[in-house]
């Protein structure tokens, strides 16, 4: 049975949630995990079978709990991240249920408590602390909508290349997935199409050194949610085959065809935006801004690191400016996958801790509603809040949060009213 009442509730038992409750363990406070389906689910099911972790094996650590691998230098499977996570489980012991939804949340004014109801019932607790993650409700635009006879499945459903009917396939989205996968069919000798869009592409590695290695001796991980800025667009980098760094130039060298954003599908002509050099010429200043901002590093610290060969850029200039539209039937194509990400769902949250667009309001992981919090969200306070490495920190200080909150009131217990 669940408890009745409990002094923190934590929703969702992914690395967030079990960080959280290994830092609320530490500092003496009682609370309570509830994870509606298998503990990682996600890592479980909604993950392909080729992917590779785009983080090295050496940079993989949760709170007290680092990743030990024979090749530091290497890429992780979902299989192992999968294995990692689950021994943390043994290691952390929350305390909760998986299997158990959460479907609602509201205030009790009354009794000055939250109520989650349950798929096993309700629970009231002190605190609430939403750890549910960023990947919460696929998201697939309706640009494909209609009587277009194509198999389409989103990235979090697809699996290996023999999942999908025969036939050339169009991937929507250029991020780390659809980059991935686009690479996973090409190499399986598909011809893929890859609708290419607003990307900033990094350097696998610099002058002899990962960039997870760049990112935290520079300081660039810790960099404050404050000084983030309008543009959202998040680093592009693959652990696939041994780890490189993504050109798309180079993905046209190789065979697949690239295009703009896909805006609309009639009479079976797909019709693309003529914004493919625009997409292209955003992800090489990235790389360059970064190349250069690796380099003043490199001066001002006086390292001493390996010349750096760049690679001859391939022209695309006849490529980028060729294709608007796409025959699915004169171009065989039979499939399309979505890589075009998630979005949050806390529709059962009524509780004002949201936005006009359902996304959450916080202060750090500090909701509005005293009480209630945040974590593992995207730059939740700074930008690897949701990384593996990162999410540790942010868990540290709300259980400060939390206990100095506990300790502030007067010695009470929930009474059974």
């Amino acid at each position: 049975m669940l408890p009745e009442r409990v002094e923190t509730l934590i929703v969702g038992g992914g690395q967030a949630g079990l960080t959280m409750s290994h830092m609320l363990k530490q500092r003496g406070c009682p609370h309570f995990v509830l994870e509606q389906a298998r503990a990682f689910e996600r890592w479980r099911s909604e993950r392909w079978d080729g992917l590779r972790f785009q983080f090295p094996n050496w940079s993989v650590e949760l709170p007290d709990f680092p990743f030990c691998d024979a090749d530091p230098d290497g890429f992780a499977t979902s299989a192992e991240i999968v294995d990692y996570l689950d021994a943390y489980v043994k290691f952390v012991k929350p305390p909760g249920y998986c299997g158990v939804k959460v479907t609602g949340l509201r205030r009790d004014e009354a009794r000055k408590l939250f109520v989650a109801e349950t798929s096993a019932g309700s629970i009231l607790a002190r605190n609430v602390v939403l750890a549910t993650g960023p990947y919460q409700r696929p998201v697939i635009p309706e640009a494909l909508a209609g009587d277009i006879d194509l198999f389409q499945v989103h990235a979090n459903a697809y699996k290996r290349p023999d999942q999908l009917p025969a036939g050339a396939v169009l991937i929507v989205g250029s991020g780390a997935s659809g980059s991935q996968i686009a690479e996973e069919l090409s190499r399986a000798g598909r011809q893929v199409y890859l609708s290419v869009g607003r990307h900033k592409r990094m350097p696998r590695r610099y002058r002899g050194r990962d960039l997870s290695w760049w990112l935290r001796e520079m300081e660039v991980e810790q960099t404050p949610v404050e000084q983030r800025g309008p543009d959202t667009t998040l680093p592009l980098i693959t652990g696939a085959y041994g780890g490189h760094t993504i050109d798309f130039r180079e993905f046209a060298a190789q065979g697949i065809t690239l295009v703009g954003r896909l805006k609309a599908a009639r009479d079976g002509i797909l019709h693309f935006a003529a914004d493919l050099r625009e997409s292209l010429d955003y992800g090489d200043a990235a790389y360059n801004a970064f190349v250069q901002r690796m380099d003043g590093f490199i001066e001002q610290r006086k390292l001493q690191l390996p010349a750096e060969i760049r690679a001859q850029v391939t022209d695309l200039t006849s490529i980028a400016d060729s294709m608007r539209e796409l025959d699915i039937r004169a171009a065989g194509l039979t499939s399309v996958i979505w890589a075009t990400g998630y979005t949050f769902d806390f529709r059962w949250i009524d509780l004002p801790v949201l936005d006009e667009k359902g996304e959450p309001v916080h202060d750090h992981g500090v909701a509005r509603v005293p009480g209630i919090y945040f974590l593992g969200l995207p730059w939740l306070s700074r930008m690897n809040s949701s990384f593996l490495s990162g999410v540790g920190a942010d868990a540290a200080r709300l259980a400060d949060h939390i206990h100095a909150a506990a300790r502030s009131r007067q010695p009470e217990r929930l009474s059974a009213h």
